[in-house]
């Protein structure tokens, strides 16, 4: 990795070397190739205006910095030997938690603090990895993701930006709960998002909205890493979806379901749900349902291979239950994708961080490559459409007068090698240089 020359005044070294995370008043960024647009045409030799963390001009050539009013700061970042680009974007990564053998255990034994703390570890992996926006489709440990997305937010620790749903809307028994405990145990544990019939559901969604959810998640079928053997079908009944969809619509929310098999895709979709979390399953009716509804679908192909991979060691600490499902579903989800792609469903970036290790999360993109995608159409689904995803694309997915200056940086081209994205050099999130930004 080359070093990166910069300037910079006093006053903006003294914050910066404070370890606040306070944007210069000017920063410039001189790009030797940027992709501002994914999707659009790469350009050479161009400079990047930011002023108080948004993008205020992209030009051509390498324009000096201008000319500011007195205790103005101005940051100049050569990034003329490298490829630039929008900051990446995770739609479903589990800030809070990762899988391990001693991760059933810490639930019962670390506190919402520690919790916390272990979500802010795991928030600056992403964020160094060139992840500047996630979406935390469920989290440990009651009020914590809340409060580290708030802490982010108001600048207290560095992290991506977060939008949380909270708990996950599970019927009794279903996947998303916490499974294998004593009932002792998990009367203490037990997420406010268990719900069975239409009121109790409506009452879930409303729950999670009050403890300010941005979005809400459900589980429309069983999942993989619950240790019981209820497979991977449609767990509610259409009633409670479509209570669970029109409640969470009314109150501003959207809505994301995990589906694995083919019918509680398609049940979920003609609810009305805004997007599928993995679609393992999924068939010519799905692919129909998503493009009528709009829907996106975000395969987290990396969750199948990293399960796929840990059922195939025999020394494992996956449960018999998990093992049999994850070798049935592991490697059925990069053809999902495939076909999905080729149907012209719209793909949203997703790696279901959390059960692969965080900082990780762009091994997604050689996967949707390999699933028939184009690096280009790859990096697309993590900027452009990951942000329309969020209904965000007016504040960031591109690099763009008026966003946020959410800016990350290779030594190579993505375009040629998309496995470039797994090293990236340089990361800046609102005008704040987080890697390759050595004083």
């Amino acid at each position: 990795m080359s070093r990166f020359k910069k300037t910079i005044s006093a006053a903006a070294f003294m914050i910066a070397a404070s370890g606040v995370a306070a944007a210069a008043d000017v920063v410039i960024i001189h790009a030797g190739q940027l992709l501002a647009e994914p999707g659009r045409a790469v350009a050479a030799e161009q400079t990047i205006l930011i002023r108080d963390g948004v993008i205020e001009s992209v030009s051509q050539g390498y324009t000096a910095a201008p000319s500011g009013g007195d205790g103005d700061n101005v940051t100049v970042y050569d990034l003329k030997d490298h490829f630039v680009l929008p900051g990446l974007i995770d739609s479903h990564v589990h800030l809070t938690s990762e899988l391990g053998p001693g991760a059933k255990v810490s639930v019962v034994e670390n506190s919402d603090a520690d919790t916390a703390f272990v979500g802010a570890g795991n928030a600056m992996k992403n964020l160094m990895a060139g992840f500047t926006t996630v979406r935390d489709v469920g989290a440990r440990g009651d009020d914590a993701i809340f409060a580290l997305r708030d802490a982010i937010n108001r600048g207290d620790i560095a992290g991506p930006r977060v939008y949380a749903s909270g708990d996950t809307i599970s019927p009794t028994g279903g996947h998303g709960q916490r499974h294998g405990y004593s009932q002792k145990v998990y009367e203490v544990i037990k997420a406010s998002g268990v719900c069975d019939g239409v009121a109790e559901c409506r009452k879930a969604v409303r729950e999670q909205v009050r403890r300010t959810a941005d979005h809400i998640k459900l589980v429309s079928t069983g999942g993989v890493l619950s240790e019981t053997a209820a497979g991977t079908g449609q767990q509610f009944f259409d009633d409670e979806l479509k209570a669970i969809m029109d409640t969470a619509h009314a109150m501003g929310r959207k809505v994301t379901a995990h589906a694995h098999g083919a019918d509680g895709v398609n049940a979920a979709l003609r609810a009305g749900v805004d997007s599928i979390e993995h679609g393992t399953f999924s068939n010519a009716e799905s692919f129909r349902l998503f493009k009528r509804n709009d829907a996106y679908l975000v395969p987290t192909i990396l969750a199948g291979v990293t399960v796929a991979e840990l059922a195939d060691d025999p020394t494992s600490f996956l449960a018999p239950a998990v093992r049999a499902k994850a070798k049935q579903v592991g490697p059925q989800i990069l053809e999902m994708t495939r076909e999905a792609h080729a149907a012209g469903v719209k793909i949203a970036f997703g790696t279901d961080t959390g059960v692969s290790k965080h900082g990780q999360n762009a091994r997604e993109f050689t996967l949707l490559v390999e699933a028939g995608m184009t690096p280009m159409e790859a990096i697309r689904s993590a900027t452009v459409v990951a942000a329309e995803h969020l209904g965000q694309y007016d504040n960031f997915g591109s690099i763009a007068p008026g966003k946020s200056a959410d800016i990350i940086a290779v030594d190579g081209d993505p375009l040629a090698d998309v496995s470039e994205l797994m090293d990236v050099d340089f990361v800046m999130k609102e005008g704040v240089g987080y890697k390759g930004a050595s004083l």
